[in-house]
């Protein structure tokens, strides 16, 4: 009998890619004024602070990585690092933060839209989202990686042309001394503790750097490439919001506008003029495209790791397509939770996601650690920096922004736990046995990445 796997076709630029386009680049424009009001005018330096803080957990994705290629991400980590039971956790919990972020992403992908089209229904756009994301995510990884090009291609084209024109800004009005300045990183109104409460925020742009490592089976040479494009996804990405939030803060110096949440799309059309504004909105809608569709393939993935497990029905969840080699099933699933967003406005569904990203953050780190200790007992040397250190660092960090998250992500994301822990309670005979697994599946499919 023939067992359907996940196809090995992706290598190091085509992961960058995709988690790229999860972070989606251009969201420092879309949330630009908000970060510039919060730290009183020093965006670039809140994203410089989030950056380093993303690196040291991207490091321990890394070590993960190497360790167990294979699909799952954190799920995976903490349940073969940790202990069963809480990798189940950890894995419910990451679920609710890839289930409802493409949801997310199309809503806020048929804002824009809706904002310039007023005339249609938001819910024509999200549907059209969806359904073509999804049938991309069907065909095949192989078909998303080349509808990923196109366009990130597009998305990174708008920030460099962004770029150019508030150069160009500056330097019509302050000549060549006005691009060197300290002031976006430091000035009058910003503080240690505003930089930091942007940075908080930032670091939310970062999320999804991790969301690669779901891609693992689908990956050539995976314990070479999956470290290697997670740190360069959260270096590069990092590297885009740093230089593109210090030429929006030299063109807009300070943090008071008229309207925060719409500040970049104001300073494209005062850069760009009205053509720039249609261009640059086109560039958005692009961006939440490309990201829905990586989001979609990562969170199909992770259920479909859960499912292979049984820790979630595998009848479902855990089969992949005999035709197209992905887990459809669960492609759907994803795309018709994503209809909720018709529902609900940004504000509202953006809290649903941040619980689990954290929470998920925070085990990664800790797991490291765990492993450390482990293959130490087996008498194997590593590293204490890279599997101590770091992600201990990285775990203090996470665990603090966990903390401030706002009231309502907190009560839906400790809600959602305590119905995880029923289930755990229901599949583990009240505790009294591991969470299904398939070691053998495990064993094979790390032995074709060796």
């Amino acid at each position: 009998m023939t067992t359907t796997t996940l196809t090995r076709t992706l290598k190091l630029p085509s992961l960058v890619l995709f988690g790229l386009a999860y972070l989606t680049p251009l969201i420092v424009l879309g949330i630009f004024g908000i970060i510039a009001e919060t730290t009183g005018g020093a965006s670039p330096a809140a994203y410089l602070v989030a950056m380093v803080a993303m690196l040291f957990t991207a490091h321990s994705y890394g070590r993960m990585a190497i360790a167990y290629p294979v699909a799952g991400s954190a799920y995976t980590y903490v349940r073969r690092s940790i202990d069963p039971r809480v990798g189940f956790l950890v894995g419910w919990a990451i679920l609710l933060d890839y289930l409802f972020l493409p949801m997310v992403i199309w809503l806020i992908g048929g804002s824009y839209l809706t904002a310039q089209f007023p005339g249609i229904p938001i819910g024509v756009w999200i549907v059209g989202f969806i359904l073509i994301t999804t049938v991309l995510n069907i065909l095949g990884i192989k078909v998303a990686d080349k509808a990923n090009y196109v366009l990130m291609a597009f998305q990174l084209l708008v920030i460099v042309f962004f770029v150019a024109l508030s150069i160009g800004s500056v330097l019509s009005t302050q000549g060549a001394g006005g691009l060197v300045s300290t002031q976006p990183f430091f000035n009058d109104t910003s503080s240690v503790a505003t930089i930091s409460a942007g940075a908080a925020i930032a670091a939310y742009s970062f999320l999804g750097f991790d969301a690669v490592t779901t891609l693992t089976e689908e990956t050539i040479n995976p314990r070479k490439n999956m470290p290697r494009a997670i740190m360069l996804i959260a270096l590069i990405g990092g590297g885009i919001f740093v230089v593109v939030s210090y030429v929006t803060q030299l063109v807009h110096p300070g943090g008071v506008f008229e309207d925060s949440a719409s500040a970049a799309s104001a300073i494209a059309l005062q850069i760009g003029g009205q053509l720039f504004g249609a261009v640059f909105l086109a560039g958005l809608v692009a961006a939440q495209f490309a990201s829905g569709l990586a989001a979609q393939a990562s969170a199909s993935r992770l259920m479909y790791a859960m499912g292979r497990d049984s820790v979630l029905p595998k009848a479902a969840f855990g089969r992949l397509s005999a035709k197209f080699h992905t887990p459809v099933v669960n492609i759907v699933i994803t795309g018709i939770v994503g209809l909720i967003a018709i529902f609900l406005d940004v504000a509202t569904s953006t809290s649903f996601i941040n619980f689990g990203a954290f929470t998920a953050f925070t085990l990664v780190n800790v797991s490291v650690v765990f492993y450390y200790v482990r293959r130490r007992r087996a008498g194997e040397q590593l590293n204490a920096v890279s599997y101590v250190a770091v992600p201990v660092v990285g775990a203090i960090i996470c665990a603090y922004l966990l903390s401030q998250l706002d009231i309502n992500a907190i009560t839906l994301g400790l809600s959602w736990l305590v119905l995880g822990i029923v289930v755990l309670a229901l599949i583990t005979r009240g505790f009294k046995v591991a969470p299904p697994e398939m070691t053998a599946t495990e064993k094979a499919t790390v032995e074709s990445a060796a």
